[in-house]
């Protein structure tokens, strides 16, 4: 791609876009800015679209700058919301701005001479302001029926429900317009970037520039996300998917990835990666060729755990998956992390064995799976499926003769039994 706006177009992310914006990019290298709220202590996969947004930004010369809204989160945004959400004090929100901005770093380079990313926060300017100060200067440049006029603002003040908006959302637009003139004034920030639900608060920005300084800003909008089945993009029935691994593990984040549509895949390959054209083409020719094999999915949700998380991460999540629904070796159980195997094994049979047994003299396998574990109800059940050739430890087969000892620990803490493919046990080493 020769420009951000012609990566951008064929990876179908935008949804609007002001007159001449791939114009001014393609004639010089601009500042431009997204604003992320501060409304919990981490980024979900919802934000993810954005931050691509951003990187690409930066990857075509482009200086990047995050404003995160220590004051706008206070107010909470309206858009896209059928009713008002609870406010956050500053204490809470502060920590969360904490985590964000450590989040952020992650994904954009902060060292770079000429387009080095920068953080910065709305409270910053927006707690100095009063409101004498910002009703004359700011309120007078734009009306009640252009701020009326706004999809968000339309929608609440209809809502049948008869709750309606607060002035303080109904301000929030306005506010965003003032971030980005103060962006515009001070750090040549001629473009605002977001999601498309955040286009009237875009262009209320852009009109505030206009009338008040009689320049030209410059928008651009992404496509809200959704999956083919209806249902929301970034939640499971457990919740959001976090960016932040103490939030949703490196191994549920790939699982979300993983279990994809078709549809879905094709979509999200070229949106949550930075795979070339012809490489994305040619994958796509190999999945519909052989959907059963899944190519895309395990592709897209390789490069995005490892772009969230780290190589390492990905590679743990491909192996625990493996684990339970594909081929493994021998050898790949014992280079997985404690963390994924409890997560791999959360629904499992499991029980605690101490550490001298294994150590002093092993178990004999009937009496492990049996007597020790109850893995299987009897002596004779247990001889049986040793007969059968169906038992394995570490997904290994095993025979009668077979001894548990120190030997066939796992990640310093686990032995795994199983009967068959699908039949699980987790034996978990007592060391005290």
């Amino acid at each position: 791609m020769k420009s951000f706006i012609g990566e951008l177009t064929w990876r179908e992310m935008i949804h609007d876009i002001t007159p001449d914006t791939d114009k001014i990019l393609l004639e010089k290298s601009v500042s431009g800015y997204i604003g992320f709220d501060p409304t919990a202590d981490s980024l979900h996969i919802g934000n993810l679209v954005q931050i691509i947004v951003l990187m690409h930004f930066q990857n075509y010369g482009n200086k990047p700058y995050i404003l995160v809204g220590g004051a706008t989160g206070m107010i909470g945004d309206p858009s896209g919301k059928s009713s008002e959400r609870a406010l956050l004090d500053k204490k809470s929100l502060d920590i969360n701005l904490e985590k964000i901005k450590n989040q952020l770093s992650k994904f954009l380079k902060f060292n770079k001479k000429e387009n080095s990313a920068v953080i910065v926060n709305n409270y910053e300017w927006m707690k100095k302001l009063s409101l004498i100060d910002f009703n004359r200067d700011i309120g007078k440049h734009i009306t009640i029926n252009y701020m009326m006029s706004k999809d968000s603002v339309k929608k609440r003040v209809s809502n049948e429900s008869g709750e309606g908006m607060s002035f303080t959302e109904f301000s929030y637009q306005l506010i965003q317009g003032y971030d980005f003139l103060h962006l515009y004034k001070n750090y040549d920030c001629i473009l605002q970037m977001g999601g498309s639900d955040q286009w009237g608060n875009i262009t209320t920005g852009t009109e505030l520039i206009r009338r008040k300084l009689g320049k030209k800003a410059f928008a651009l909008t992404c496509k809200l996300l959704t999956k083919s089945d209806g249902s929301k993009f970034g939640k499971t029935a457990s919740g959001n998917i976090w960016l932040d691994k103490e939030k949703t593990s490196p191994y549920k984040f790939y699982q979300y990835w993983l279990n994809l549509s078709d549809e879905d895949s094709e979509k999200f390959i070229k949106i949550f990666t930075f795979l070339p054209r012809a490489e994305i083409e040619n994958l796509l020719v190999k999945h519909r060729n052989e959907k059963h094999k899944r190519i895309l999915q395990k592709k897209l949700a390789y490069e995005i755990t490892s772009l969230v998380h780290s190589k390492h991460d990905a590679s743990q999540a491909i192996k625990a998956s493996e684990v339970l629904f594909g081929k493994v070796t021998f050898d790949d159980i014992y280079k997985l992390d404690e963390n994924i195997v409890l997560e791999i094994f959360e629904g499992v049979q499991k029980t605690t064995v101490n550490k001298k047994i294994i150590f002093q003299k092993g178990i004999p396998i009937v009496d492990a799976l049996s007597d020790v574990t109850n893995f299987l109800n009897s002596k004779s059940e247990a001889r049986r499926a040793l007969n059968e050739n169906s038992i394995s430890v570490n997904k290994k087969k095993v025979k009668m003769d077979k001894i548990i000892d120190k030997n066939d620990i796992f990640s310093n803490k686990f032995i795994l039994l199983q009967r068959g493919k699908k039949n699980y046990f987790l034996i978990i080493i007592d060391d005290t």
